[in-house]
């Protein structure tokens, strides 16, 4: 009963250990805020495998931007992301909404994962040294000194205001985030 007991309470101090530094990790990003206006960017970019050039300009022309910066291609939670971001890239459509992937991660590989992961529904970027994420203030450092992007999702509204900024390592939430954020835009313009 004791090493029972011993387990269970190592276990829940792992546990409050981790939200612990989970919470002052996700504290130390401070993402560029709602109101503040979107860094104009043009990028290196791929859709379905094709290469491209990304213009966050010419895309709000056309509607609001979600802009979702990812650590690296080809990791598991960018690929969940990527997947659930496919799925609803139809709904954005409808919206009027663009949606865009930014990493520094395996940049290299941007237009493989276009295709694969991002099943060819929406254009991903490379952003080499994490440049775009600084500016967007969601630039972090590995231990190994790699400029990557925390996992911030953005809505860009036309004018280019930021509606949302959102960053949580887990992917889950990010498209509901940013879709109810789009819909919100969408119905403050009818």
């Amino acid at each position: 009963m004791e090493f029972r007991m011993t387990r269970i309470g190592a276990y829940l101090a792992q546990a409050a250990l981790s939200t612990i530094l989970a919470v002052s990790a996700s504290s130390a990003f401070a993402a560029l805020p709602v109101g503040a206006a979107a860094p104009d960017f043009r990028l290196d970019a791929a859709l379905a495998g094709k290469p491209m050039s990304f213009s966050l300009t010419k895309a709000l022309q056309q509607g609001p931007v979600v802009l979702y910066f990812f650590p690296a291609a080809f990791t598991q939670g960018c690929t969940v992301e990527a997947h659930a971001f496919a799925e609803a890239t139809d709904d954005f459509h409808k919206l009027k909404a663009t949606v865009i992937g930014v990493t520094a991660g395996n940049a290299d590989r941007v237009a493989e994962f276009s295709k694969l992961e991002c099943r060819d529904k929406f254009a991903v970027a490379a952003d080499p040294g994490a440049k775009v994420a600084a500016e967007y203030q969601t630039q972090f450092r590995t231990k190994d000194g790699k400029a990557l992007s925390e996992r911030t999702s953005f809505v860009i509204a036309p004018d280019g205001k930021i509606l949302l900024s959102y960053t949580d390592p887990n992917p889950e939430l990010h498209i509901q985030k940013t879709m109810s954020a789009v819909k919100a835009w969408h119905e403050a313009k009818k």
